[in-house]
């Protein structure tokens, strides 16, 4: 149901933090323009953890509104709280999502029991397209294939963003769940691979810097042309790498700046990106044939 390059994207800021309607605007016809399969607004990259429950709203509604059918649009709804998350999957569904992203709760540190209670509960309640998330690197939760199995029986669980990077942890969710659970990475460095050897698509923070490449790139791999996919990823991986230089999404919206959409603006406790780290990502961004206007 959901291929391909799908970009987390940013959210622009001004430099007060506000958000920027005209670079939200300008952002998502980049999208449109370079090929991006799928828009994911208000995940990790689109700083969900600092924004208002109804900055988050305005957002999700902002992208469906400007995206206008022509590809899905995937709100993040996930929240360490079951009721939160319930409310902003709902509200998400209200808008016209075609899908939502949940991240597994983090801090917390539920059991597996729980993990499952938690999606199933939302699940039964909000009749949309579910996507799990699983990044135990940023939220100390790491939700196990044998609970994936479980939810993947109920029918609008429909995939996981698996950002482990771990392959054979991919592919073993992939045997135990076959066509009932689509595998889609979470990990720019690694979604080729995963990709040639059976995933759906890449929910991608590489591709708010480079759509078009990463389309064709998801495109070739999915299709199982390792060749061609080689032939794209060599000119990213510098980007994959870069864009992590400090905590995300701080590089990639200091190179969205430099791309000309939005200021350096971001929001506590997160910081503009480092002067020490600045010339690495220009570089990576210079060998993938970025276009820097800044």
């Amino acid at each position: 149901m959901f291929h391909g390059s799908m970009v987390a994207l940013i959210t622009p800021m001004t430099e007060n933090g506000d958000i920027d309607e005209a670079a939200l605007e300008a952002l998502v016809a980049f999208h449109l323009e370079n090929g991006t399969d799928a828009i994911v607004a208000m995940g990790t990259t689109g700083e969900s953890a600092t924004l208002t429950h109804k900055e988050h709203r305005h957002v999700v509604k902002q992208v469906i509104k400007l995206v206008a059918g022509k590809i899905p649009v995937i709100a993040g709804t996930g929240s360490n709280s079951t009721h939160e998350a319930l409310e902003l999957t709902k509200s998400a569904k209200e808008d016209g999502a075609d899908a939502c992203l949940l991240v597994t709760p983090y801090y917390n540190k539920p059991t597996q029991e729980g993990l499952y209670l938690h999606y199933k509960k939302i699940a039964e309640q909000v009749s949309v397209p579910q996507i799990l998330y699983n990044v135990p690197g940023r939220t100390a939760c790491d939700i196990l294939p044998e609970t994936v199995e479980r939810l993947a029986a109920m029918e609008n669980i429909v995939a996981i963003k698996e950002a482990t990077g771990d392959l054979q942890r991919a592919k073993d969710i992939m045997n135990r769940c076959g066509d009932s659970l689509d595998v889609i990475s979470g990990d720019d460095g690694t979604a080729m691979e995963l990709m040639l050897m059976g995933g759906k698509g890449d929910i991608s923070v590489t591709a708010n810097v480079a759509p078009a490449a990463m389309h064709e790139m998801c495109k070739l791999a999915i299709a199982g042309d390792r060749s061609g996919a080689e032939a794209i990823n060599v000119k990213l991986e510098k980007l994959h790498s870069a864009l992590f230089l400090e905590a995300n999404p701080i590089p990639v919206k200091w190179a969205m700046h430099k791309m000309g959409y939005g200021s350096e603006g971001i929001r506590l406790p997160l910081t503009p990106f480092a002067n020490r780290c600045r010339d690495e990502l220009l570089t990576a961004m210079e060998y993938a044939d970025v276009n820097i206007i800044e």
